[in-house]
Parts: C-alpha cells; sequence; structure tokens
C-alpha cells in the first residue's frame, strides 16, 4: 500500500521522470512480486495516485512512489503525478512518517527515514520524537534495529531477495546467540530462492539448532 498525501501538500502536478531525484530509492523495500502485480494494474488503468516527494528550487526529490516510477518506466511512460508534501527534505520525510501507517512503510522503511533524520539532517532523537508525536523509545527501537543489520542482510531485505518477516520473526532472534556470521550465512544460502515464511521457518531452526550434518 501507499501512503495518501498529507493534507496540507499542494495539487498534483505532471513531472517528467527525468527530472526526479531518487536519492531516497534505498529507503523503500523493492518486491518483485508485488511490482508485477501492480504493472499490471498500471497496465490497465494507469497511474491514478501521484507519488509524493519535496520540490525543492532546482528539482524534485520523491520520497514515495518508487514502484510506480519504476512500472511506468517499464510502460516507457514520459510522465506520471507528483505531489509535493513539504518545500524542504526533513519536513518532507516528517509528513511522509505522519501520514503513513505501519502497512504504508514496514518497521525497516521507518527505520531507514529515521536514519535519514537523524544522520542526514541532523535532527535529535528527542527533535525526531517530537516532530512524528511519538515516543523516544518508538524512534530508538526502530534505528536498534537498522543499526543491527550487516551490510550483506540490509541489502537482501531492502532488495527484495529474502523476507523481512522471516528476518525481523524468525532469525532476529537466533543473532544475539550465533552472531552476525551466522546470520549472513544463512542469509546468503537462501537469498533469492523465493521460499515462503514457513519454509524459512523450518530451514532456520535446522541450520541454528540442529547438528551440523544438516547446517552443512
Amino acid at each position: 500500500m501507499n501512503s495518501h498525501p498529507d493534507p496540507r501538500s499542494g495539487p498534483a502536478v505532471l513531472v517528467e521522470l527525468a527530472q526526479l531525484d531518487l536519492r531516497y530509492e534505498g529507503c523503500r523495500l523493492k518486491s518483485p512480486t508485488a511490482e508485477a502485480r501492480l504493472l499490471a494494474a498500471l497496465a490497465q488503468a494507469g497511474i491514478q495516485q501521484p507519488l509524493q516527494g519535496v520540490e525543492l528550487s532546482s528539482t524534485r526529490v520523491l520520497l514515495d512512489g518508487f514502484k510506480r516510477l519504476r512500472c511506468a518506466q517499464k510502460l516507457h511512460l514520459s510522465t506520471v503525478p507528483f505531489v509535493s508534501l513539504a518545500p524542504e527534505e526533513a519536513a518532507g520525510i516528517v509528513c511522509l512518517l505522519r501520514a503513513a501507517n505501519d502497512h504504508a512503510l514496514s518497521l525497516l522503511e521507518q527505520a531507514r527515514f529515521l536514519d535519514e533524520l537523524k544522520a542526514g539532517c541532523g535532527l535529535s532523537l528527542a527533535e525526531i520524537a517530537q516532530q512524528l508525536s511519538r515516543s523516544k523509545a518508538w524512534v530508538s527501537l526502530r534505528l536498534g534495529v537498522l543499526a543491527e543489520l550487516s551490510p550483506l542482510v540490509r541489502e537482501a531485505l531492502f532488495d527484495g531477495s529474502f523476507p523481512v518477516y522471516s528476518y525481523l520473526y524468525t532469525l532476529r532472534p537466533f543473532r544475539r546467540l550465533h552472531g552476525v556470521a551466522a546470520i549472513d550465512e544463512f542469509v546468503t544460502a537462501l537469498r533469492g530462492k523465493k521460499l515462503s515464511s514457513r519454509q524459512v521457518e523450518h530451514l532456520a531452526h535446522g541450520f541454528f539448532r540442529g547438528p551440523e550434518s544438516l547446517r552443512q
């Protein structure tokens, strides 16, 4: 699902794909399956829901709608509808986070944007919590989960080659006992295999709790 435009945002305008700055594309999870379904839908009805971002003096920075953008490229569209959420990046990210629920932005996507506010925009944890009307614990939890990810696991989760749900609820509990290297080894072995969450769970219990022969 995609978040709805902030009620304070301006009207949608048509912009050329080449005018969009994609610096935040890495903050959003990719899902080849969901993108394929979206492509089929957009081929029939076109892009009805505007992409969202911030309009700066010289460029339009995209925050939400990367799946729609990639579908537009595959459909050879030259323009897409775009709504500006705010006049600068930090305010735009705050608008997106405030408007989005947990179905529109996953925990890891929230974490990436929170990290951008903290590391990229220089906001303190207290300032972020205040602007989002959230507790500092809510912010800290998400930043902590993000900080735990090794580069390999982060890449696998965000490029859609390993299921996020399986990492958060199956693998993450094993991290403290078995360490980052073991998690990396498991993710590398199953990356891109398109297994269900239940299959990953069974294999994880065998890998981390079973005999060495099963692990091999």
